[in-house]
């Protein structure tokens, strides 16, 4: 072996350069060892020859191998310092890649099942779910937040409670009960990392392994990978003009323990539930022992006339779960949203969430109920209204302008996000989606993705979200979709 060819070429690669000597040699060796380029049983050099041939101190290279045979890599004995016989099994991952015959490690059921979120490409048009971030009152967000930390007390920097810090749960009920017309109080609220934490809590905590949940088809994929992670049977209830459309058989054959809608807003369509379809799930919810868990996602953002009221306030102790997010009202990194259960279900759900999961962020919960209570929250709303509604109506123009011979818009009424039926029922949705990203950078989702079931018959077609938009873009952007669409 060619130490002092191993060892220069060791140095050369970064960082290794900045490192110290006894650091550089102990790693190179170890490297050795571990790559099989030192085998089970080599003896390597004494310890004053290495030094003189690499050019360092002694004491350099007895620290190398006094560590390595701390760590198991080297054994001492007569004949000097022996790699040990197991060191050959501790190839590391990029040698194992290349071995023949060694398999690919697969993640559980639940990992597969999680569903895809916006990434980096979250900044790209028509990304739907994503608000416009740069109108966000960024300066005045930093003053709350460093009064928020400049008012802890160093007891606040431990777990904090469980179900969300108390000034922020109080603030969401009173907005909760002026603003979506619920019957809440601040001891059912409790604080979540989002609508997607909201859903595994709802999935582990509120139903068993085998039971059936009703889902919107189309619906939201984020909710059926939640359930299906938890065990739980997902029944497809197809979705029409006035929302989700349960019929008599399906109450009788498939009695659900969990029914998730989207009823202000559904996603992704965007039909918005009648207020008899409302009445009507909660008395069947009642009857059938089932919870519904309504998700209000962007109700905020109603365009044509006032925001409805939510479900969970039609009746006093309605059997619904109430799920928000702060990630479409304000932006989706501060990774905060929150569920409202009924009464009778908030000191066992409090009891649990005390055994498994502690919380933190304190600092920014304290913040955002600053936020709420001055007001600022109803005047980022009323402005982003405007904003989206501007951007709405341009990108409905545009699309019937370019394309109104060959699709129709549904679901602008209210949210952040429309959806594009083609009337070609057969059309490969997704293969031009994946055209428009390659091509053009626009994400525009297939509509077809969001089927529920086997039986399903999807729609075709694009989810198009708008509020990231500026209205002069919506034009140029449309016109790239018709070409490739028409391509």
């Amino acid at each position: 072996m060619d130490y002092q060819l191993l060892f220069s070429d060791f140095q050369a690669r970064p960082p290794h350069a900045a490192w110290s000597q006894q650091r550089q040699l102990h790693e190179c060796l170890r490297h050795g060892i571990r790559s099989g380029l030192l085998p089970s049983g080599t003896r390597l050099p004494a310890s004053r020859t290495l030094a003189a041939d690499l050019g360092l101190a002694r004491n350099s290279v007895l620290y190398a191998y006094e560590q390595l045979a701390t760590e198991g890599f080297l054994l001492a004995s007569r004949r000097g310092s022996v790699v040990a016989p197991l060191a050959g099994l501790l190839a590391p991952p990029a040698a194992l890649r290349t071995v023949p015959g060694v398999q690919r490690a697969s993640l559980s059921r639940r990992a597969q099942n999680m569903p895809l979120l916006p990434g980096s490409e979250a900044s790209v048009a028509f990304a739907p779910g994503v608000p416009s971030l740069r109108d966000f009152p960024l300066l005045r967000w930093r003053r709350m937040l460093d009064r928020a930390w400049a008012s802890i007390r160093p007891a606040q920097l431990n777990y904090a409670d469980p179900a969300g810090e108390p000034a922020l749960r109080e603030a969401i009920a009173g907005h909760l009960r002026v603003a979506r017309g619920a019957l809440v109080e601040a001891g059912q609220v409790f604080i979540t990392d989002g609508t997607q934490s909201s859903l595994d809590l709802c999935a582990r905590a509120l139903a068993d392994a085998g039971d059936k949940v009703w889902v919107e088809n189309p619906g939201y994929q984020g909710a059926v990978a939640a359930f299906r992670a938890a065990q739980l049977k997902t029944i497809g209830i197809v979705v029409d003009a006035e929302g989700m459309a349960p019929t008599a058989g399906d109450w009788l054959r498939q009695r659900p323990r969990l029914i998730y809608t989207t009823p202000s807003h559904q996603y992704p369509v965007g039909s918005v539930l009648s207020l008899a379809r409302r009445l009507a799930l909660i008395d069947g919810a009642r009857k059938a022992g089932a919870l519904v868990v309504e998700d209000d996602y962007d109700s905020e953002f109603r365009h044509d006339g006032p925001p409805l009221a939510c479900m969970q306030g039609l009746a006093v102790d309605a059997p619904v779960v109430y799920l928000g997010t702060f990630s479409k009202t304000l932006f989706p990194a501060l990774r905060m949203g929150f569920m409202v259960v009924p009464t009778a279900l908030a000191p066992a759900l409090s009891e649990m969430l005390d055994r498994a999961a502690p919380r933190g962020r304190t600092a920014e919960q304290l913040a955002l109920a600053e936020f709420i209570t001055s007001g600022q929250f109803s005047l980022h709303l009323r402005r982003m209204r405007r904003l989206y509604r501007q951007r709405r109506d341009a990108l409905v123009a545009a699309l019937g302008e370019q394309l109104g011979d060959m699709a129709t818009v549904h679901g602008g009424s209210a949210g952040m996000h429309l959806a594009l039926r083609l009337h070609d029922g057969a059309a490969d949705d997704v293969a031009l989606s994946a055209r428009l990203l390659a091509q053009h950078g626009i994400m525009a989702p297939a509509l077809s993705l969001h089927a529920v079931g086997l039986r399903a018959q999807p729609w075709r077609g694009f989810l198009l979200g708008y509020a990231q938009v500026p209205v002069e873009a919506m034009e140029p952007l449309v016109k790239k979709l018709a070409g490739v669409m028409r391509g």
